[in-house]
C-alpha cells in the first residue's frame, strides 16, 4: 500500500486504460454478469457490471472517476465479503504487490463463482525488455524478486488459459513496457512517477541508466540499435492474461 499511497497521486494521469487492453480483458471475463475488482487501483478496465472495487490505497481509491463502482478499502489477502460474492473476480497488474501470494488467490478463488481473469507479467520475458536489458539492470533484478511466476500462478489457480497481450506502440496505460517504442518517455519524471518499479528504487541507482539513455537517443545508437522496433505495432514485452474457470 505503500508503493501506491507514494505513486498514487499522478496515477489517474499516466495510467489510463488502453481500449485494446480493455478489449481483451472484457473478452477474458466472459458472461460474468459480475465482476469483483481486486487490486482496483483508479478503475481502469473495470466492466460495466462491476460490483465492488477492492482496494488497500485510500490515494487511489479517491482518483476513481464518479460512477465507478464502489470501492471497499481492505488488501487482497483479507477480503471482507462472503463466499461467491460475484460471477467473476480480477486482479489487474497487482499480484507481485502482494504480501501473501496464496493468501490473495485463496481469496480470489473464495469470492468468485465462475471464473478469475489476472492481469500480470511473465519475467523471463520482461527482464529482456530492453529498458531492463540495457539500462536498468539493477531495476531487473529488484523486479526478479518481486514477481511471480507464471506457472506458480497456474498452480495456485487450480488451472488456468494463459494468454499473450501484446502492447500497442502507442499503448495509453503508462505501465512499465508501454513506451516500448517511445524510449524518451522513460525520461519524463510524470512518466516515471506512475510506474511503481521507479518508485522502489533509489535515484542513485536509476539515473545512470537513464543518463546512458538520454545519451543513445541524442546520438542515435538506440533508434541504430532497434531499428526493428521502428515500424512495429505491437511488442510481447511478457504481459500475460491468466484465466481460470472455477
Amino acid at each position: 500500500m505503500a508503493t501506491y499511497n507514494s505513486i498514487g497521486a499522478t496515477y489517474a494521469d499516466t495510467r489510463r486504460p488502453d481500449p485494446r487492453i480493455a478489449a481483451r480483458i472484457h473478452q477474458a471475463l466472459g458472461g460474468a454478469a459480475t465482476v469483483i475488482n481486486v487490486g482496483a487501483g483508479t478503475g481502469s478496465y473495470e466492466p460495466s457490471h462491476t460490483v465492488l472495487a477492492v482496494e488497500p490505497s485510500s490515494v487511489m481509491i479517491a482518483q476513481r472517476p464518479a460512477g465507478s463502482a464502489p470501492a471497499l478499502e481492505a488488501s487482497a489477502e483479507s477480503i471482507p465479503l462472503a463466499d461467491d460474492s460475484a460471477d467473476a473476480a480480477m486482479a489487474l497488474l497487482t499480484v507481485h504487490h502482494w504480501s501473501d501470494l496464496e493468501a490473495g488467490v485463496g481469496e480470489l478463488l473464495r469470492i468468485a463463482r465462475q471464473r478469475i481473469v489476472i492481469f500480470t507479467f511473465d519475467q523471463d520475458i520482461s527482464r529482456r525488455f530492453w529498458l531492463l536489458d540495457e539500462y536498468l539492470p539493477e531495476a531487473a533484478a529488484v523486479d526478479d524478486t518481486r514477481a511471480v511466476a507464471i506457472d506458480r500462478l497456474v498452480t495456485l489457480l487450480g488451472g488456468a488459459r494463459i494468454e499473450t497481450v501484446p502492447i500497442p506502440h502507442d499503448c495509453a496505460d503508462g505501465f512499465l513496457a508501454a513506451f516500448w517504442r517511445r524510449p524518451e518517455a522513460y525520461l519524463d519524471p510524470q512518466v516515471r512517477a506512475g510506474i511503481s518499479m521507479f518508485s522502489q528504487i533509489s535515484d542513485e541507482v536509476i539515473q545512470p541508466g537513464l543518463a546512458r539513455l538520454s545519451d543513445d537517443l541524442s546520438c542515435g545508437s538506440w533508434h541504430q540499435r532497434h531499428a526493428d522496433l521502428l515500424d512495429r505495432e505491437a511488442f510481447d514485452a511478457g504481459y500475460r492474461l491468466l484465466v481460470a474457470d472455477l
